[in-house]
């Protein structure tokens, strides 16, 4: 086989061995993606944690936490989970984001905080584990939902997902965003086989039980 062939060859399988993650989260999370007016009904929605500013969040997690806003007005869900990175080198995600959510009019005993979500592996572990969240529907961007449900269903929770499509409003992030998933895809098809333990290991804890009782 000549010189060239051989580097369209490698190419070409290096090419389709990118594909299969990508290719296995859009298949894993195939049919329980849906828009806000439509997602079935789950006792809770976990929100997925993005950058927080001191001014408050982030344009894209402002948009994250008035969909989930949104779901709990409607009735959709009766808690939220917010899940984030709450150190001060994150901005307290998740303390930003209940102020946010209480300004939206979201009670407070309806909102509970999972400071160790570092990563969505680990968010969607924590929530089964710790927080007792085996129903739910996932709240994030667009780009990010087939990843963050198909980690969620793999970490055994029955998710669904509602995403934010973000193009209209920050439209330079968004494009980053679906960019930057085929290599975290990578990364969330070895955590779905290896199933490591999160970062950060709790007992279980009752805050949202409480919410929903």
């Amino acid at each position: 086989m000549q010189p060239g062939v051989w580097a369209v060859a490698v190419f070409g399988l290096g090419t389709l061995l990118a594909l299969v993650p990508t290719g296995w989260v859009y298949l894993a999370s195939a049919g329980h993606r849906f828009n806000a007016d439509s997602v079935p009904r789950r006792p809770v929605a976990i929100v997925l944690g993005a950058a927080a500013w001191p001014s408050g969040p982030s344009p894209l997690l402002a948009r994250r936490l008035q969909l989930a806003a949104r779901l709990y007005h409607s009735g959709r869900v009766r808690a939220l989970l917010v899940s984030g990175d709450n150190r001060p080198e994150s901005g307290f995600e998740t303390d930003t984001m209940a102020r946010r959510l209480v300004e939206l009019e979201v009670p407070e005993e309806a909102i509970v905080a999972d400071p160790h979500g570092y990563r969505t592996w680990d968010t969607c572990v924590r929530a089964r584990d710790v927080f007792g969240a085996d129903r739910a529907i996932v709240v994030t961007q667009s780009f990010h939902l087939p990843r963050t449900v198909a980690l969620c269903r793999a970490a055994g929770v029955d998710a669904v997902g509602v995403g934010d499509p973000s193009l209209n409003g920050r439209s330079r992030s968004t494009v980053y965003g679906y960019l930057r998933e085929f290599g975290a895809n990578t990364k969330a098809l070895r955590d779905a086989v290896a199933r490591p333990a999160p970062t950060r290991t709790d007992p279980p804890a009752d805050e949202l039980r409480s919410a929903l009782s």
